[in-house]
């Protein structure tokens, strides 16, 4: 079965790709099945100078995987990116996982003295990854490297939306045939990542809450470890006396940047009302000086909606919010060619019943409310279903850290915002609708891919079943 794939800059030529059919999908599972216990038997140190083997590849292909990436999300900039961040990864992963996995403890039970255990980590024999189009490279790689580094095997299926960067990435995995047996990315609809979780023993979910909630319920029936990272509705806070400047670059950055394509985008700005206008002022004339790619993949600062879809849910949200009383100081959609780009809309007059504060936006719009109180914030704040990450910005850092602990979300970044773009080293969960799972990031990273077994080394005589002879109840 072959599926088209519409450029996001526009135009009428589609590309098409072949899909595996779900037998052909289990045959590929089992195969890779076959090969892991041999790459978890090896040596970490082992497994690390394989993935450095499989570094040179990917290096030596990061031409291909570049234009591939920009003919899947229309951009340039944040393709090359992408290609680096993935490199990147690689080495980070490599460089670590010996030490990280050099850890297993051992010793006596506390609870019976006579008792000596050792700890195995084992490692889930074959994980599934299905992830999305806003970084289809990179979120495939976030959980499928640290996976293999553990000593799974991996199957990966991106998304349908984006697939055109497999293609140079197995071009990378098949130039090391000891990686190629446990790892393939595979490219298809929502069938084929059905078909993946019906054949994996944990699987690695990066995408809307709709689905997550589909994937989770899956993996459930199926009594399956699932770490999901979904949604966001980040909000930032600007407290009193904060540098406007700075509160306002920051914001601007963090709420388009990728065109708002991504789940860590600040979705809500909260300022305090002595500030609210002049906030207002130095965002809109920020966000008015941002510049699309629409002319030409090699100038200006925001790409195109990866999926045109995207596009009609964010103007619906724009117009829902100035039906409904809000001010739209600047931005919008704009089409070309049948590809959708969106200038950074800045909204006032908003309030919590509209849909661009109940629902994810994955564009670049930046509504503004004012607040009285701290007290008031932080429940405007927390007053969401999401919690992925948040910010908070203030004069003095002391009391933004104390504003940060109050917020109910994973991550929270102080006088900037997206830190999480930057950090991949600290661990960091998701609150509320925003996923379940141990952190992608840090350690946890690795070892959520393993399962802890006890050996437990009986070091005095079994107990005898004399002493299990039944007694008088007390009276």
């Amino acid at each position: 079965m072959a599926i088209s794939i519409l450029s996001p800059r526009g135009g009428d030529a589609a590309d098409t790709i072949d899909t595996l059919s779900p037998a052909a999908v289990g045959i590929l599972a089992r195969t890779l099945r076959s090969e892991q216990e041999r790459w978890a038997q090896s040596e970490p140190a082992e497994r690390s100078e394989v993935l450095m083997r499989w570094h040179g590849e990917f290096e030596a292909r990061q031409p291909e995987l570049t234009r591939a990436l920009a003919a899947d999300t229309g951009r340039s900039l944040l393709s090359t990116v992408e290609v680096t961040g993935s490199l990147n990864r690689i080495q980070w992963w490599a460089d670590r996982a010996p030490g990280l996995l050099d850890r297993q403890s051992a010793g006596l039970s506390e609870s019976a003295p006579s008792v000596r255990y050792e700890h195995q980590w084992q490692p889930y024999p074959l994980v599934g990854v299905i992830s999305p189009w806003n970084f289809p490279l990179l979120l495939t790689l976030t959980d499928s490297i640290p996976a293999l580094a553990a000593g799974c095997a991996v199957l990966a299926k991106p998304s349908e939306i984006t697939p055109r960067f497999i293609e140079p990435l197995m071009d990378s995995i098949e130039a090391v045939p000891d990686l190629a047996s446990v790892f393939a990315v595979v490219p298809g609809a929502g069938d084929v990542g059905a078909s993946v979780l019906e054949q994996v023993d944990a699987v690695c979910f990066t995408g809307s809450v709709a689905t997550g909630r589909l994937v989770g319920r899956a993996a459930g029936e199926r009594l399956i470890p699932a770490f999901l990272e979904l949604g966001g509705k980040d909000p930032m806070v600007i407290l009193p006396d904060a540098d406007l400047e700075l509160a306002a670059r920051a914001a601007l950055r963090a709420s388009v940047i990728s065109t708002g394509q991504a789940c860590q985008s600040i979705e809500r700005i909260y300022v305090h009302r002595d500030q609210f206008e002049p906030f207002v002022a130095k965002l809109v004339a920020g966000a008015s000086a941002v510049t699309t790619n629409m002319a030409d993949i090699s100038r200006g600062q925001l790409g195109p909606f990866i999926d045109r879809r995207q596009a009609e849910k964010v103007e619906a949200q724009i117009a829902d919010a100035v039906a409904n009383g809000a001010t739209l100081h600047c931005g919008g959609i704009k089409r070309q060619d049948g590809g959708a780009w969106c200038e950074p809309a800045v909204l006032t007059g908003v309030h919590h019943g509209l849909l661009v504060y109940r629902e994810e936006t994955f564009g670049p719009v930046l509504p503004v409310m004012p607040y009285d109180s701290i007290g008031e914030v932080v429940a405007l704040a927390n007053d969401t279903h999401f919690g992925l990450s948040a910010a908070v910005i203030g004069p003095d850092e002391d009391e933004a850290i104390g504003v940060a602990r109050r917020i109910d979300a994973g991550a929270v970044s102080v006088n900037d915002g997206g830190l999480t773009t930057l950090v991949s080293d600290v661990e960091k969960e998701s609150f509320g609708d925003s996923g379940v799972g141990r952190s992608r990031m840090g350690a946890s990273g690795l070892h959520r891919f393993l399962r802890t077994k006890a050996i437990l080394i009986q070091q005095d005589a079994p107990a005898a079943i004399d002493g299990f002879q039944e007694i008088p109840l007390p009276e």
